[in-house]
């Protein structure tokens, strides 16, 4: 069975090595041809999964339409930012029976679409039966390794996430369904804003009070808005809800975690990307999910307040500030509300 994986990043390359393990025959497409030329040559994604070796049995190119020939099971692992126009590049030479696997985790900002949206919208709203969502606490630097993770695959298509489910299961590596895409897209998107935030409140130097704190109430924030887009409250409390919340916000791999270290200390949000040197996910995401929420009418204070550090020159100090000098609410009062919500659909 013949695998397309488009996108030569580090989350890409660690799938496309887990699938060749695994004995497919895998495709690997990099943007750029020297990038593909390197990665053939030296079989290793020096800059982006230094230190994991890339089976023999992976070809990398940038022709799309080498990589796409032949493929039952296509999977995207671009940028989120970049999907919509891969997607288009890639139809034309995809099989109309190929699984489409999507792993990226963000909102479209122009549109303010989730990427399964963006899949309907070019493949036609038929094609979802065929696309899954691959999603969860999965840092790329450990699943290369052979590091024990748990993600979900969730599709409008029962039999589709199953066939996701079977065809990456590993010893290691374990997958289990969902039928709920947009509690599953939401959650992987927008725990990256608390993790720049949990990130900016460690550049400060507050502890691990602040940032648990910040972690809880942003959980109940994406809980909010994914409840007002159609999602399963329930969904939040499992691997793509709190377990990406967890791993994002804590973990050394993570992306955005490091960019809000370096705004929190002191940087420009331009030089915290420098720094990272690799997309970080969040700052679009901001952007996009704080637009949502005021289009929706749906509070999520933490987002608003890091959209004003990250784009409006607010001090990290002073949107502490702000946050820790809101009116008092009731907790569990809020979380009924949510719940009453839902069941009220």
């Amino acid at each position: 069975m013949r695998v397309a994986v488009l996108g030569a990043g580090g989350w890409g390359t660690a799938l496309a090595c887990l699938l060749a393990e695994k004995g497919y025959d895998v495709r690997l497409w990099a943007r750029r041809t020297e990038h593909a030329a390197a990665l053939n040559t030296a079989r290793e994604n020096v800059r982006y999964l230094p230190g994991v070796r890339i089976p023999e049995g992976v070809l990398v190119t940038a022709s799309l339409a080498e990589v796409l020939e032949t493929a039952t099971v296509v999977v995207f692992a671009v940028p989120s930012h970049a999907f919509r126009e891969v997607l288009r590049a890639a139809l034309p030479e995809i099989s109309p029976a190929a699984c489409i696997v999507n792993v990226a985790k963000g909102i479209e900002e122009q549109t303010l679409l989730r990427l399964s949206e963006v899949f309907a919208a070019e493949a036609g709203r038929e094609a979802l039966d065929r696309y899954a969502v691959l999603s969860g606490p999965s840092h790329a630097e450990e699943v290369g390794r052979g590091q024990p993770t748990a993600i979900v695959a969730a599709s409008h298509n029962r039999k589709t996430a199953e066939f996701v489910q079977d065809f990456f299961m590993t010893p290691f590596f374990r997958v289990y369904t969902n039928d709920d895409v947009v509690g599953v897209e939401l959650g992987g998107a927008l725990k990256n804003i608390i993790a720049l935030g949990t990130g900016i409140c460690e550049g400060i130097g507050f502890g691990d009070n602040a940032k648990a704190a910040l972690m809880t109430r942003g959980l109940a924030e994406i809980t909010r808005l994914g409840v007002r887009l159609g999602a399963d409250p329930l969904t939040f409390a499992g691997l793509t809800g709190l377990g990406d919340l967890i791993v994002t916000c804590t973990s050394i791999h993570s992306r955005n975690r490091r960019a809000g270290i370096e705004i929190g200390r002191g940087k420009s949000l331009d030089e915290a990307l420098t720094a990272v040197g690799m997309v970080v996910e969040g700052v679009k995401t901001t952007r996009a999910a704080c637009t949502l929420a005021e289009k929706l009418n749906v509070r999520m204070p933490i987002a608003l307040e890091t959209h004003r550090v990250l784009f409006e020159g607010l001090s990290p100090i002073e949107a502490a500030k702000n946050l820790l000098g809101r009116a008092r609410t009731h907790e569990i009062e809020e979380v009924c509300r949510i719940r009453v919500s839902w069941e009220e659909r």
